[in-house]
């Protein structure tokens, strides 16, 4: 959060410092960031002027200060970088932590440890302690995330970002290139988690679309075979896989989402339009699992709706972008953000992602990839048109 809001406050000073900026085109992923913020920021007025419990002020204050780092992690990235050559270096760093999170992953399922928890940072007090959860008698990693859930739907979203880096980066050694796509490849079915294999079947279903038909045979035949693997080396794991949705309405969790709906529907009818408050719903009151009806409570149908905007409006631009560039390489970055903000989005409805610090910084993060890509790809074609 204090990174996220440190990016803010640079970009204010970027923005508001300059004493003269040229007139550029509007950037839509940046007005559907400030109409979204508007949205949040009505509610949350709303909220403070009407009577509020001591418990619920407080969170509402948090709610709006984590909503105030991401966006000064999207401002910043769609802003800050200044050509494609930096995108492209934050694209590869992006990706290699992405690997080293899931290496971690892995290290927490050989030895069965979480190691993370083990960490003591000088000056800093150390919450109730946690450990390694497991599903089916499989431990499930959680990386450096809160949770698992969490762990596997940020995976989920860096999956075809390491696949953009194994396929494009050609100009680093193979093996250098792979090792992020491969250590997320490996470490995401071990997560149990729904929510991670319907992030990475929507974001690899997207890229499988924009790759050609060579690309296309060889992932799917390297999934074949990693499947045929797993059925020889862990049946019952993938027998677990199998039973997470083929059992989904006898899962309690899966329930408890189910009965969420009537409760919701009572708050979401107080305030239907601008809801109750961001981060005022505590968790003591009932846990959704679904950030989108969390959504429709706290901030009701124009705040949700101004939300999804913004997934909608980074989508659409990305995919719009890709239809008219004619480089392989800016293309193919096109469809792998637009497949890793469709599969930030669509995870959203398996758990209340907003008390997540991770996923939502991640998925900001990609917006303003989204971003930067556009603005620079526009200043790329106005000079070429200039030198025409």
């Amino acid at each position: 959060m204090l990174f996220g809001l440190g990016s803010l406050l640079l970009w204010l000073f970027s923005f508001l410092g300059a004493a003269r900026r040229a007139a550029t085109e509007a950037q839509p992923i940046r007005i559907a960031l400030g109409i979204f913020l508007f949205c949040v920021g009505v509610s949350y007025v709303m909220a403070m002027s009407s009577p509020l419990i001591p418990d619920e002020a407080s969170p509402g204050d948090v709610a709006l200060l984590a909503l105030a780092s991401w966006a000064g992690t999207l401002l910043l990235t769609h802003d800050g970088i200044s050509d494609r050559g930096r995108l492209d270096t934050l694209i590869w760093r992006f990706a290699v932590c992405g690997g080293l999170i899931a290496l971690l992953g892995i290290v927490q399922v050989v030895t069965r440890q979480l190691w993370v928890d083990q960490l003591s940072i000088p000056g800093l007090t150390s919450t109730s302690g946690y450990g390694l959860s497991s599903r089916g008698g499989y431990p499930r990693p959680a990386g450096t995330a809160i949770h698992p859930i969490e762990y596997g739907v940020i995976l989920a979203m860096i999956l075809p970002i390491t696949l953009h880096v194994a396929f494009q980066h050609t100009h680093r050694r193979t093996l250098v290139r792979w090792a992020p796509a491969t250590a997320v490849a490996v470490i995401l079915p071990l997560t149990s988690s729904r929510s991670a294999y319907l992030g990475a079947l929507i974001a690899l279903v997207i890229c499988l679309i924009g790759w050609t038909r060579e690309r296309r045979l060889r992932v799917i035949g390297v999934a074949v075979v990693g499947l045929l693997a797993m059925t020889v080396l862990a049946p019952n794991f993938l027998s677990s896989i199998i039973g997470l949705f083929t059992g989904a309405s006898e899962d309690p969790s899966i329930t408890s989402r189910t009965d969420s709906f009537a409760l919701a529907l009572e708050f979401i009818e107080r305030n239907p339009w601008f809801g109750r408050g961001l981060g005022t719903f505590l968790p003591k009151y009932r846990i959704f699992d679904n950030q989108y009806l969390l959504l429709l409570v706290t901030i009701g149908i124009v705040g949700t709706v101004a939300f999804l905007a913004l997934g909608v409006t980074a989508a659409v631009t990305t995919i719009r972008l890709r239809r008219r560039l004619r480089d392989d390489s800016s293309r193919d970055l096109a469809m792998t953000l637009t497949a890793a903000i469709c599969a930030g989005f669509s995870c959203l409805f398996m758990f209340d992602a907003f008390a997540f610090p991770m996923t939502m910084g991640t998925l900001f993060l990609i917006l303003g990839l989204a971003g930067a890509l556009r603005r620079v790809e526009d200043a790329k074609a106005g000079l070429a048109a200039l030198l025409r």
